[in-house]
């Protein structure tokens, strides 16, 4: 099979769906391809922040999007030892909803599918897997699929990476990035919710262990932080020594553990950090995750990705439509992202050297750091978390099609 498009997306996740639609928005004939038969996958990135329906807010879709089922988290907060801290109030953020909605990743990628129908010029092809690119004269001119059908070959002006921190085409293209390193990876798990529990996000740091938990409605999504590779270990000591640890955390009592029934409802986040030098070769761009990996301190990988996406439509949908794409735009858009890109993963390394690391290394109860006391504590400092969660260091917004 031969397919010809203006612009050929790998992969189906946020950025991917996103610069899909909004490609074919601006009229450009679009084919994104993901390589599963659907979107259901547990503990994906499922924070919704602020800049995010922003984007949606101007598009027209925020009311639509709001009707389908969430929990709006207004407010983060965080114990250390027996200290009990907001880190984050989003209310006061100057945008349409100024919340964070936990909201499973499927729901927003399949809302994501539908308008991208509604466009002629946009198709979405399933079970269609990129295995490697088309190069013609060091010029990438597409890229090779295999789908449910057969090999397929799909010619585009413009190729997209959009396909993870494991990304296909990045290596393909071989592109070099810098590892920045993390002390920890994350294990995801969920526990019941009841009337009574406490609404909102729940984070505790005691020496030694980190645990974090997530409103989801009726149950609670957990993140229980280990050390970089120590993953083996849990798993060595056992589902009761892992049940034991997870109970002298959670705030509402012991019972609630007895719903993990085996370690393999127990998965892996295997958290790195690292960042492309060049995100582009001729024909080729990667934006999301293929382009820049990031720690899920604050959840803001999807959201960071989402901004990639418009910023590249916004760059891009008309030298594509006008048949005048040159090189320069592709870097131009590295040149726009590479600046929120690099301050965040920025505050996320420190974050990782000053409270995650030693947290994890400690024994005992710990105090809160003193820059998040100096934070919180006054007034007009606290609302820069807020804004940096909620909104990013460069907010993206959509131009007019």
């Amino acid at each position: 099979m031969e397919h010809r498009v203006q612009a050929c997306i790998a992969g189906g996740g946020p950025a991917g769906l996103m610069l899909g639609v909004l490609l074919a928005r601006a009229g450009i004939r679009v084919m994104v391809l993901e390589k599963h038969g659907d979107f259901l996958r547990d503990f994906r990135g499922d924070t919704i922040h602020p800049s995010t329906m922003q984007v949606l807010h101007e598009l027209g879709w925020l009311d639509e999007f709001l009707t389908l089922p969430h929990v709006e988290i207004r407010q983060m907060r965080a114990q250390f030892g027996d200290t009990l801290i907001q880190l984050a109030d989003l209310s006061h953020l100057p945008v349409k909803a100024p919340f964070i909605a936990m909201m499973p990743q499927w729901d927003f990628l399949n809302f994501l599918a539908a308008k991208g129908k509604t466009y002629p010029g946009f198709k979405l092809v399933m079970n269609a897997e990129a295995r490697g690119l088309i190069v013609e004269d060091d010029r990438v001119t597409g890229i090779t699929a295999q789908t449910a059908n057969g090999p397929m070959n799909v010619r585009a002006e413009l190729v997209v990476a959009a396909d993870g921190r494991t990304s296909t085409l990045r290596k393909a293209a071989n592109l070099e990035s810098e590892n920045f390193g993390a002390p920890m990876d994350v294990l995801w798990f969920s526990l019941p919710r009841a009337a009574g529990d406490p609404d909102g996000a729940q984070a505790r740091f005691d020496g030694g262990r980190i645990f974090v938990m997530f409103n989801r409605g009726d149950y609670w999504q957990c993140a229980f932080v280990i050390q970089k590779g120590a993953e083996q270990v849990v798993r060595a000591q056992g589902l009761a020594a892992f049940k034991r640890t997870v109970a002298a955390l959670v705030p509402f009592g012991a019972s609630r553990v007895e719903a993990i029934a085996s370690l393999d409802d127990v998965k892996l986040l295997s958290v790195q950090v690292d960042r492309l030098i060049k995100w582009s070769r001729p024909g080729l761009l990667c934006i999301g995750d293929a382009a820049h990996a990031m720690s899920p301190l604050g959840g803001v990988g999807i959201n960071l990705a989402i901004q990639d996406a418009v910023a590249t439509s916004n760059l891009l949908a008309a030298p594509l439509r006008d048949g005048t794409l040159m090189d320069g735009d592709l870097e131009a858009v590295q040149k726009r992202r590479d600046f929120p890109t690099r301050a965040t993963q920025r505050l996320q390394v420190v974050m990782q050297n000053t409270i995650i690391a030693p947290t994890l290394s400690a024994k005992g109860q710990i105090k809160p750091p003193l820059a998040i006391r100096l934070m919180t504590s006054v007034p007009l400092l606290s609302r820069i978390p807020a804004r940096i969660l909620g909104l990013g260091f460069r907010p993206e917004h959509v131009a007019s099609s």
